[in-house]
């Protein structure tokens, strides 16, 4: 019981902070897929390469983190199993199985859980740590989505990564950067994250 307590007092991710429980974490874990499946219409398509810019790397990360392991890889298997069945919120409304991109949405699962299990220990709460932690989650969706865009285009490892890293490491770095700054301050603004 004593634990119970103090769980509750000491959140250990942002989304910990709603009142609630079954019904919060179906809204959570819906909330979280709808959010990655309106931030993959921000897309800007890039010369030369099937894969685009969008802002559900971002969506996916900040969901891991605010969520938690177990939701926020929830959340993003509903994205994913969602859209596979024909639910039209991958990039630029698409759905199905026949994109060469489909290995980063696999890859949002994993990515969402590590980054959530980091958040759950504490590593959201300063910019150091939720760099470190965002850098991570990044690195989990390439490791899922490279191979199999090397598989769905019959290419090498080098061009695969060509088409779908190089590209994208800037903006990768700036959403890691951007997500240093906002986890730390929401929990600042809370009052909750002083547990460490």
């Amino acid at each position: 019981m004593a634990n119970a307590h103090a769980a509750q007092r000491h959140p250990a991710v942002l989304g910990d902070l709603l009142p609630g429980s079954l019904a919060r974490d179906a809204a959570l874990i819906a909330g979280a897929a709808a959010l990655v499946g309106a931030a993959a219409q921000l897309a800007v398509p890039l010369p030369g390469t099937p894969v685009p810019v969008t802002g559900q790397t971002f969506a996916v990360l900040l969901a891991g983190a605010a969520l938690g392991p177990g939701r926020g890889a929830l959340g993003m298997l509903v994205y994913l199993l969602a859209g596979m069945a024909g639910v039209p919120w991958f990039t630029d409304g698409t759905s199905g199985t026949g994109s060469p991109t489909l290995g980063y949405v696999i890859g949002f699962v994993g990515a969402a859980a590590l980054v959530g299990r980091l958040a759950q220990l504490g590593a959201d709460r300063t910019p150091l740590r939720t760099a470190a932690t965002m850098l991570s989650g990044t690195l989990v969706m390439y490791a899922a989505g490279v191979p199999y865009l090397t598989a769905a285009l019959n290419i090498d490892l080098t061009k695969a990564l060509d088409l779908g890293v190089t590209p994208f490491l800037a903006g990768d770095a700036l959403k890691v950067l951007l997500a240093a700054a906002l986890l730390p301050a929401a929990w600042k603004v809370t009052g909750a994250g002083h547990r460490r």
